[in-house]
């Protein structure tokens, strides 16, 4: 017998709102790997605090259109409130991430199902 998954539900997964946002605005926070974006999410405008500053820089990120986790609960990141999650594969120790990003015709706000 197959080892057992640590699956969830098709109930659990459709709690978690993915949405397309794109980036507005982008800065370096000094002294940190982090990047501060402001995400265009269509009728809203997040700021996201994300640990990538080391594979891309502000230049790199502004236009880029990402797929975003728009219900997760903000938190405070080294004093700066992060409202959302910008996905990325890659993850893995000694991995580079990869951005999980959206053609053009996707508009800011779009769900992603």
């Amino acid at each position: 017998m197959a080892e057992e998954k640590n699956y969830i539900s098709i109930d659990e997964f459709a709690r978690i709102e993915l949405r397309v946002g794109k980036v507005v605005e982008a800065e370096k926070i000094p002294g940190t790997r982090l990047l501060k974006l402001i995400v265009d999410l269509g009728g809203e405008k997040r700021q996201i605090i994300s640990g990538i500053a080391e594979y891309y820089t502000p230049e790199d990120m502004i236009g880029k259109k990402v797929v975003v986790v728009a219900n997760l609960k903000p938190k405070k990141i080294r004093g700066y409130l992060s409202e959302g999650m910008i996905l990325a594969a890659g993850c893995d120790k000694g991995q580079r991430p990869v951005l999980v990003t959206v053609g053009d015709e996707a508009e800011p706000g779009w769900r992603v199902c």
